[in-house]
């Protein structure tokens, strides 16, 4: 089958014709891939940022069809599923996770197996190719913004200053948050990225406000820091409301000082990875109900799998890029 495989730190992404049929584990399924994202965190792959198993099939953002499913959305983080993590439904904060595409084959590929047919989320309508990066930067986004809602809508129907959130970050995963707080609140949304591009796009789609981290941004109930680096944790740190919240779901490494007095009182901190499964179909509903939370992609070939990454190394992308298996 056609498949693209990382065979070591550093290399280019090999594009092979002729690689091997995927094993299916016992209890596993198998799926046709339809469509897989290309992620940041392909980067860090190639990168070696991650202990990942070298060679591998790169790609988590998959959609496929399922002989008996139909068409399906993969959930990636394959969890234990003995630890209390998993217990509570959060297998992607499992301490002996495997993330498909990151630690076991994924989908770059014209198939790949799955070690439980629960990992597979039906589609019903959504389109596969719109709907791919939301299994990864969709669903990211998706908690992070979770973490504070229930701030924002507390804010809302109590006194004094109307609920406000910030995006830190206005790239892919940044544009998600804010279609889906404009979409789940009624919040004023800032958005602050050193890029104007991104800062242009972010009111596109639908913050109030844009601007550079070396303006005044203002202060917000809910600060979403998608960079993770220490001047972007300070500006979180320094603008969040008391009793407010900062999620962090960038991987910049940043830290920053944290104590009684050193932040606004009361205020809460965490960082934020990935998302459950039941929150991936949370945002499949939502996706269904409110088409304009998806975003635009662009298609390329399996084949143009390392173009792609170069493209997004650079920087040069507008919108998610997404492989298309058939290609």
């Amino acid at each position: 089958m056609k498949a693209v495989v990382c065979d070591g730190v550093g290399a280019n992404l090999r594009f092979a014709t002729d690689h091997p049929e995927p094993v299916i584990p016992a209890g596993g399924t198998l799926i046709e891939v339809t469509a897989c994202g290309v992620c940041h965190s392909d980067l860090h792959v190639v990168d070696g940022d991650f202990p990942s198993p070298l060679p591998m099939v790169l790609g988590h953002e998959v959609t496929g069809v399922h002989d008996r499913l139909g068409a399906v959305m993969l959930y990636a983080p394959w969890g234990c599923r003995t630890c209390a993590q998993c217990a509570d439904g959060l297998e992607q904060i499992c301490p002996d996770a495997t993330e498909a595409g990151l630690f076991a084959d994924g989908g770059y590929a014209q198939r790949m197996a799955v070690p439980d047919e629960a990992y597979l989320a039906p589609l019903d309508g959504l389109d596969p190719f719109d709907a791919a990066p939301l299994a990864c930067g969709g669903l990211t986004a998706y908690r992070a913004v979770d973490h504070g809602l229930d701030v924002l809508r507390a804010r809302s129907t109590g006194r004094g200053e109307p609920p406000r959130a910030m995006v830190i970050g206005a790239g892919g995963l940044g544009q998600y948050a804010i279609r889906y707080i404009r979409a789940l609140t009624d919040a004023e949304v800032v958005a602050v990225d050193l890029d104007p591009a991104k800062q242009a796009n972010a009111l596109e789609v639908g913050a109030h406000a844009s601007c550079g981290p070396d303006d005044d941004p203002g202060d917000a109930d809910v600060v979403l820091d998608f960079l993770g680096a220490e001047s972007t944790l300070a500006l979180a740190a320094s603008s969040v409301r008391r009793r407010g919240l900062v999620a962090v779901a960038g991987l910049f490494g940043g830290r920053i000082p944290f104590g009684l007095g050193a932040v606004p009182h009361e205020a809460h901190f965490l960082s934020s990875f990935w998302g459950s499964r039941a929150q991936m179909d949370e945002l499949l509903d939502l996706a269904r109900r409110e088409p304009a939370v998806v975003g635009s992609v662009e298609v390329l070939g399996l084949s143009e799998a390392q173009r792609a990454h170069e493209r997004l190394r650079a920087g040069d992308v507008r919108s998610r890029l997404v492989l298309n298996p058939a290609n």
